[in-house]
């Protein structure tokens, strides 16, 4: 099923893939205006699969110079709701209905936000004109560790007129 967000996604990826992360990013930030505030960056959209990153840089960066629990909190939204976008109708609004994160430990440098869906949740979200979701996300470090648990509900409902 193809809608305007993966129409526009399908476009960039037959642009050279030197262009693919900038015009992606471009994309995004120009409808998620915090996202663009804290310099998220889009690497890879699929309609299974998106793959973000935040570098740890001083506009990000909480007391102890680490990303703050706010800014991962926003990488982990943009990652699951670009993902629901990705398969949604147009004729649906997304809506963030709740989120979750458990912060485990410090964060070591840049965090990265790996966010799936399965063909059955992408069924759902295809089919039924109302309904949630939990969107599985994960986030890594520049350590390899995952140092927070996220959990994003998302709901979508028709759009009214």
């Amino acid at each position: 099923m193809a809608n305007r967000l993966s129409s526009y996604v399908t476009k960039i990826y037959k642009t050279p893939k030197v262009f693919h992360s900038f015009l992606l990013t471009k994309l995004f930030c120009s409808q998620v205006k915090f996202a663009n505030t804290a310099k998220i960056k889009l690497l890879k959209v699929t309609d299974t699969e998106v793959l973000l990153s935040l570098a740890n840089k001083k506009r990000v960066q909480n007391h102890i110079g680490g990303i703050h629990a706010v800014a991962a909190a926003l990488l982990a939204e943009s990652a699951t709701g670009i993902i629901l976008g990705m398969n949604l109708p147009d004729s649906s609004l997304p809506l963030l209905k709740s989120m979750t994160l458990h912060y485990n430990k410090r964060m070591q440098g840049a965090l990265t936000a790996k966010a799936n869906l399965n063909t059955d949740q992408i069924c759902q979200i295809q089919q039924q004109a109302k309904g949630d979701l939990v969107v599985a996300v994960e986030l890594i470090d520049e350590s390899g560790q995952a140092p927070i648990v996220a959990e994003m509900n998302w709901a979508w409902i028709s759009k009214t007129r």
